[in-house]
């Protein structure tokens, strides 16, 4: 099951939306296809609002998910896990991955919930040398770092789990990022490559193993990869 706590309101879309619809209603349409795609048995929406990026005036709204308490919002995640009999909860990292205030603020949930929940929890991060060798600037956390003016991912070292996937993995994985054409640009992400930029997913754990690490860590095989 997916928690995603805002609709992404204070982005645009790269392409026309159609008469009437706005950004957010664009945004979670696309976030369902990629729900459906990956075969997500649930989706919960938060119903926070975007906080934009680093030091921008959004993060002030009354409604930002930045600037929100993250213990009444991780109790409610904590019940939905309980609800699932979920074994763990994975959110982004205390970085934000490349420190977006959304991105932060799912940390803080994230964490409280786990260990409200008494769950393992999984921070998702990227390895950002392992990127650097790889893809070369044809990752989305680039584009994204450099629009925030902000570092991205961790080193190697810091990272204790990579997972990886088949081919079948990665061609749902793709499709799945593709169906979100208000952001993504197919071209952006080819299918040629796509497995040296997005062939692993990196995390730190906080508690015991969990499911994650039952996939066989792949942390080696990432740090070998020329």
């Amino acid at each position: 099951m997916l928690v995603v706590a805002t609709a992404g309101e204070l982005g645009e879309s790269r392409v026309p939306l159609r008469p009437g619809e706005t950004v957010p209603e664009r945004r979670i349409a696309e976030l369902e296809a990629a729900a459906a795609l990956l075969g997500v048995s649930r989706l919960v929406l938060l119903g926070r609002r975007d906080s934009g990026l680093p030091g921008g005036a959004g993060g002030a709204h009354a409604r930002a998910l930045a600037a929100a308490d993250p213990l009444p919002l991780a109790r409610t995640v904590a019940e939905i896990a309980d609800d699932e009999g979920a074994c763990a909860v994975v959110h982004d990292d205390e970085h934000g991955i490349y420190g977006h205030p959304d991105h932060r603020a799912t940390f803080r949930i994230g964490a409280a919930a786990a260990d409200l929940a008494g769950l393992t929890g999984y921070r998702t991060t990227v390895d950002r040398e392992h990127l650097h060798v790889s893809a070369r600037d044809r990752h989305l956390v680039h584009g994204a770092a450099r629009a925030a003016a902000v570092p991205y991912g961790r080193v190697t070292a810091e990272i204790a789990l990579a997972v990886t996937g088949t081919p079948a993995h990665l061609a749902a994985k793709r499709a799945a990022m593709v169906v979100h054409e208000s952001q993504i640009d197919a071209a952006d992400v080819p299918e040629d490559g796509f497995a040296d930029a997005y062939g692993y997913e990196w995390f730190c754990r906080t508690g015991a193993p969990g499911p994650l690490d039952a996939l066989g860590n792949a942390h080696l095989l990432a740090r070998a990869t020329p």
